[in-house]
């Protein structure tokens, strides 16, 4: 099994900055990919952002030069730098954890971009 806790959500004017952080308790061992998924209201989830163990990474067109995924593998934390804020980036932001055989979801947590 794998926790995974996600904090750094709030509210912030467009333009604006936030950083979220997932940390990840459990079968860290296991882990392979992780990343950042996020659902706007009335829509479905969508990937924003994944990096591998290795570090490569790839992002959603919409936050491209926008956001910046980041691991630490020796805290355990996948982080999600995102810069440029815009309203259209409103959403429950989730964290995702993959092993070989399963995946795991965080509980989210709420950003909204406003004025």
């Amino acid at each position: 099994q794998v926790q995974l806790v996600e904090s750094g959500g709030g509210l912030v004017q467009p333009g604006g900055s936030l950083r979220l952080s997932c940390a990840a308790s459990g079968n860290i061992f296991r882990i392979n990919d992780m990343g950042w998924y996020r659902q706007a209201p009335g829509k479905e989830r969508e990937l924003v952002a994944v990096i591998t163990s290795g570090g490569s990474t790839n992002y959603a067109d919409s936050v491209k030069g926008r956001f910046t995924i980041s691991r630490d593998n020796a805290e355990n934390t996948v982080y999600l730098q995102m810069n440029s804020l815009k309203p259209e980036d409103t959403a429950v932001y989730y964290c995702r954890a993959d092993t070989r055989i399963a995946t795991y979801w965080g509980k989210g947590t709420l950003v909204t971009v406003s004025s």
